[in-house]
């Protein structure tokens, strides 16, 4: 289908508007500059694909955010690698820098244990950091939200346990 010229300003635009999202979801799966860039292109192309079906019935943000993880879990599966995971430190409600030397070490290791965990998991893991709603999480995993209380509940005794090995 041959799109209009106001159709791709508007998609544009709602790049624009939300590109932060887009680069926190390529920083968390891939690591090389060159990946990065891969998967960033993949992710606007992939919600290209994907704009003429959008309804306007979430939010754009979770739309795209939706978009953007499937694109990168896919992109994952297609590597047949473990991916390189690096949790950026925009995550976290205290900018790396103004924390104390054994909050800095407390948070490399909450990096090293996500980055053990599978892949979808990431990805929930990441929007709750990201104080995203249960309600908004389920809409961009395409689960329910009561399924990811549970999910984020079960992961978070399961670094807390994880943790305890390293500090015992």
């Amino acid at each position: 289908m041959k799109r209009t010229k106001q159709e791709e300003k508007d998609f544009l635009q709602l790049i624009q508007q939300h590109e932060l999202l887009v680069f926190k979801v390529v920083n968390v799966y891939a690591v090389h500059t060159e990946d990065k860039k891969d998967l960033f292109q993949e992710i606007v192309l992939q919600a290209w694909h994907a704009y003429e079906r959008f309804e306007g019935k979430s939010k754009a943000s979770t739309w795209l955010y939706r978009v953007a993880l499937n694109t990168a879990i896919n992109h994952q599966r297609k590597k047949r690698s473990r991916p390189d995971l690096v949790f950026p430190e925009i995550l976290l409600h205290h900018p790396a820098e103004q924390l104390d030397h054994t909050q800095k070490e407390q948070y490399k290791l909450l990096q090293q244990m996500i980055g053990d965990l599978p892949k979808l998991d990431k990805a929930l893991i990441l929007l709750y950091l990201e104080d995203k709603s249960y309600k908004e999480i389920a809409e961009i995993m395409g689960i329910s939200a009561s399924n990811v209380g549970t999910k984020v509940n079960r992961i978070k005794e399961r670094l807390k346990k994880k943790a305890e090995t390293f500090t015992n």
